[in-house]
């Protein structure tokens, strides 16, 4: 029997190319123009590994855990946030230019990460290949226009993220966390071995529709009362719906 969901394959997600590249300009930006024994710069650099590390982590985490998941890449999108406060305040407290999201520069940025989203296969490029795309502002000896440029990536990595999150939100409430398709699993297996095969391939046969709305119920763990630890299937509606049933 294979897995129940997939998990791995963060390399190909946009949103782990980019933060990699977030990564790799904020260590080299930080290498030249933060003091390395301020707090600042350890602060940005843990930032924006952050960011990477929670993309990959959360992806490995999908197989049994979709609410790890979620909170591993809230984790990761807050994590840039708080770097791109840092690099807005380095320009700010220099009296350095930030570039508008309009402004020619920053669509110069955007436009890069568009053309490489665009290609039909953007997971052939190598790490080095996909921070060469931006090297002409990332390596640049004016800490403006690098600032400025990482402050673009980090806008489009959080994008990236928040369409994620969505994703996973949205195939958490019509498919359940993985304890709710283990439990549909189960309950098929069950079927087949009294002779009464399901197709495994759409275990939602096995989930029952909830008896006051009719939306598919996901199983759910009591937490108190005379039923705490005990498994239930409750109403993904909930708590707009409060329909139950027993398992």
């Amino acid at each position: 029997m294979g897995k129940i969901r997939a998990s791995g394959g963060y390399r190909e997600l946009r949103s782990f190319q980019t933060t990699t590249i977030i990564y790799d300009g904020t260590y080299w930006f930080c290498e030249h123009f933060v003091d390395p024994r301020s707090r600042t710069n350890d602060q940005m650099i843990q930032a924006a590994r952050s960011g990477r590390q929670n993309v990959a982590e959360g992806s490995r985490a999908s197989a049994t855990s979709s609410q790890t998941e979620l909170r591993l890449i809230n984790v990761a999108r807050s994590s840039l946030e708080e770097l791109l406060l840092d690099f807005e305040d380095f320009l700010r407290q220099r009296h350095l230019k930030q570039w508008a999201p309009d402004s020619p520069e920053a669509m110069a940025v955007r436009q890069v990460g568009q053309r490489a989203g665009d290609q039909s296969d953007p997971s052939d490029l190598t790490d080095e290949q996909r921070y060469a795309l931006y090297s002409h502002w990332l390596d640049h000896e004016d800490p403006a226009v690098r600032a400025n440029a990482l402050i673009c990536l980090i806008n489009q990595a959080n994008y990236l993220l928040d369409k994620q999150i969505a994703a996973l939100e949205k195939q958490f409430v019509e498919e359940g966390g993985y304890s709710e398709q283990l439990a549909a699993a189960r309950l098929a297996e069950r079927n087949r071995r009294k002779g009464n095969p399901t197709d495994q391939t759409d275990r939602s046969d096995c989930i029952p529709a909830c008896p006051q709305c009719g939306k598919p119920m996901v199983l759910r763990t009591a937490q108190k009362g005379a039923k705490a630890g005990k498994q239930f299937w409750g109403c993904s509606g909930y708590p707009d719906c409060k329909g139950l049933q027993d398992v």
